[in-house]
């Protein structure tokens, strides 16, 4: 191959991006304002196609037509008949239309239940292989640090080791079907400054050794083949130009050796946003040097201003030769230079995108992840009584998805498409559970707006019914046109809009108040707690989170989710977290009081399990290079079927630097029958309490710690003592992550 070559390998090619309009991105035109020459493009050869279902209603059969015609075009262009790598967005679900609406990363999370997350991304990467579809953007690993954020709702969660163990298992079901898993965002995107969009990130090494980077990880070892650069700039260099992190320890400290693909725009952002690079050549250079394989989502930078540089000296052809083999081998790998390559795989394209088996995954997904924060007695909703339904969000199929599922990333900018799926509202769910029971509704209030008026007609209602189910939330959205998804950041907690107006209107009727939240994020509801009578929580649960919601409000479910993320107390303030040390909680030194209403993995249920025995299997000296093992049992002494998560949490009492108070090092999910006993033996390796000490490299030592061992991170049912005996070890990315756990 010549230089010219191997140089239209490296760029993807967005084919159906609008000229005019807002678009999907808000810097899309930036540099796309000239249409590109389709055919002396794709001349050379072409490294990805971008979104050819993604990008606008597209029906299924006309978009693999589509695509093979157009990937039959790539192939007769270039001597060497390569095909373009095809990608697309699937964080809840292929984002195409018709396509399965799955629950929201969040939500994931407060399943705790990985085994389903990896079930879920496995149907979601067969369907995308059956339509000629090679990678998927997806899964989201960055750790929730602070709740403003707008893209919260795409992380797993505020806990590394949940975040690590998720999205290893949705990582490991896409690669199971021979999609390319893509890792975002590497790293530190979370953790900008105010919780904005892209601002700035300033965050010591510790934090993102021990918090951060544990997620991405695991998941490189559970197979991920691509990995994607954050947008934001580390204490002042952009990730997209960060040659220690790209390469130093992504290739040389991890081994990884798949390719990595740019954020959307982000090689040009070095020049446009972050003002490291002078010109669009410059920004390639800085790139490739870094280690950015492929320039997405559409051909700028590694154009013509990359040959320019190229010809000039300005950049060396080794970096495009290094990107190139990376991009060829992967192509190679998953067959699309094998002789008898076809577009789609013969006879496997599969048109109905949301068929029973995928919309039976979403709904045990959106069941698992429900969540009941509080009860005082008034839930389950009994037949026969008047229930008043308020609020902007229950008669709302948006009141389900997410900022990155289809109808709403795409879909709200062709309102003349119909959304193609069948996405049920929760007072639709209700009428269908509750036909004996009277139901009213009454809007209240929008997401956003509103007038006293119509918040007077709500309390109306709520006043003569015997109970009122308050629907309020988030409406999930891009760059400011929702209150939760990506550039959706918010300046506090508040519920968005008039909405905790009309929660105030209703709670003062005195007629008892179920708050059910459908969000993106946890807000601060410290001033109405003590008065609801219960608080429900759905993290955007899908096409089929009406169905799940309704179940736990009827008590046909018996709820079983547990938090991903806290709830904030009063006041709001962030950034705030679980993780944090002993002065990052309540303490005299300060009057901000930053414990949350509801902790990390609180969640009740109607019938629970009974907690019958927490043991150590093994010696109170734990070897610093073996295990430590946990016994606990469990018996369902009531007449339904429940759900436990048996959480263990890690206390060090002395370490060489700061350390959490608490945090995650194992967990399981145990479903019980009526009457049934359950035994789950946990063993927990001593790489797990490794972190970086003084001297930046990660280590083991000897010392006392405890385990924490509970139904959540503040409802412990046994502290364990244990002591870490044995030589001072040092660790790295070969160490063990996870623990051994057996459910008997």
């Amino acid at each position: 191959m010549d230089r010219t070559e191997k140089v239209a390998q490296l760029s993807g090619l967005w084919v159906g991006l609008d000229s005019s309009g807002e678009g999907v991105a808000p810097h899309q035109h930036d540099f796309g304002r000239e249409p590109l020459d389709w055919k002396a493009t794709i001349a050379h050869g072409l490294g990805q196609l971008t979104r050819p279902f993604g990008t606008k209603p597209v029906d299924p059969s006309a978009g693999v037509q589509g695509l093979v015609a157009t990937q039959r075009e790539v192939v007769a262009a270039n001597r060497f008949g390569i095909p373009a790598l095809v990608h697309e967005e699937c964080l809840t679900g292929l984002a195409a239309w018709t396509a399965t609406v799955y629950p929201a990363p969040l939500s994931w999370g407060a399943s705790f239940d990985a085994e389903l997350v990896e079930r879920m991304a496995a149907r979601i990467g067969t369907t995308m292989r059956s339509l000629g579809i090679h990678q998927g953007l997806a899964p989201v690993l960055d750790v929730a640090r602070d709740l403003r954020w707008g893209r919260v709702e795409e992380t797993i969660g505020e806990d590394p080791f949940l975040v690590a163990t998720i999205g290893s298992a949705y990582v490991r079901g896409l690669e199971s079907a021979g999609i390319v898993s893509t890792l975002k965002h590497f790293v530190g995107y979370s953790s900008s400054r105010a919780g904005r969009n892209l601002a700035p990130v300033s965050i010591g090494p510790r934090e993102l050794a021990d918090v951060l980077l544990p997620p991405f990880e695991m998941a490189l070892r559970a197979g991920a083949r691509s990995v994607m650069n954050a947008y934001t700039d580390m204490d002042g260099v952009p990730s997209a130009a960060d040659v220690p992190l790209l390469t130093g320890l992504l290739r040389d400290v991890y081994g990884f050796d798949g390719t990595v693909v740019a954020d959307y725009f982000a090689v040009a952002f070095l020049q446009s946003l972050h003002g490291v690079a002078s010109s669009p050549g410059h920004a390639a250079g800085l790139a490739l040097d870094a280690g950015v394989d492929v320039e997405l989502p559409t051909v700028h930078c590694y154009g013509q201003p990359l040959l320019d540089g190229l010809a000039s000296g300005e950049i060396q052809d080794d970096v495009v030769e290094r990107a190139a083999a990376r991009v060829l081998r992967q192509k190679f790998e998953l067959g699309l230079l094998d002789p008898n390559w076809e577009p789609v795989p013969a006879g496997e394209a599969v048109l109905d995108l949301d068929d029973p088996e995928s919309r039976a995954v979403a709904l045990a997904l959106a069941e698992r992840s429900v969540i009941l924060l509080a009860n005082d007695g008034v839930l389950p909703l009994l037949p026969g009584r008047r229930v008043a339904v308020v609020g902007p969000r229950a008669d709302e199929s948006s009141g389900f998805l997410g900022c990155y599922s289809f109808p709403i990333h795409v879909g709200s900018q062709h309102p003349e498409t119909p959304m193609g799926l069948d996405v049920p509202t929760l007072l639709e769910a209700l009428r269908g559970e509750m036909a004996t029971s009277e139901l009213t509704f009454a809007q209240g209030c929008p997401v956003l707006g509103g007038d006293d008026e119509n918040i007077a007609a709500a309390a109306e209602l709520a006043a003569v019914a015997d109970v009122c189910v308050a629907v309020l939330g988030d409406l999930a959205g891009l760059f400011g046109r929702g209150t939760s998804g990506e550039g959706c950041d918010v300046q506090d907690l508040h519920l968005p809009g008039r909405q905790e107006e009309l929660l105030e209107a209703l709670l003062a009727t005195g007629t008892p108040v179920v708050l059910v939240l459908l969000v993106g994020r946890p807000y601060d509801i410290s001033a109405q707690i003590d008065r609801l009578a219960s608080v429900v929580v759905g993290f955007f649960s899908g096409e089929e989170g009406a169905a799940a919601v309704a179940g736990v409000l009827t008590g046909r479910l018996n709820p079983s989710g547990r938090l991903p993320v806290s709830f904030p107390g009063s006041g709001s303030s962030q950034p705030a977290t679980y993780l944090a040390a002993n002065l990052g909680r309540r303490s005299a030194v300060s009057n901000i009081d930053p414990t949350p209403v509801f902790p990390f993995g609180h969640g009740l249920a109607y019938s629970s399990a009974t907690w019958r025995d927490v043991a150590l299997t093994t010696d109170a000296e734990w070897p610093t290079d073996g295990r430590c093992g946990i016994r606990v049992v469990l018996t369902n002494e009531q007449s339904r079927v429940t759900s436990e998560v048996v959480q263990v949490y890690l206390h060090d009492e002395v370490s060489e630097v700061v350390r959490p108070s608490a945090m995650l090092v194992a967990y399981a999910r145990v479903d019980l029958e009526p009457g049934e006993t359950k035994q789950v033996d946990l063993l927990i390796h001593a790489d797990q309490v490794s972190y970086t000490g003084l001297a930046g490299v990660r280590i083991v030592e000897p010392g006392a710690v405890r385990l924490l061992v509970g139904r959540s991170s503040s409802d412990l049912v046994a502290t364990l003592q244990v002591e870490l005996v044995g030589d001072r070890r040092e660790v790295g990315f070969e160490r063990v992550m996870t623990p051994l756990v057996t459910i008997s």
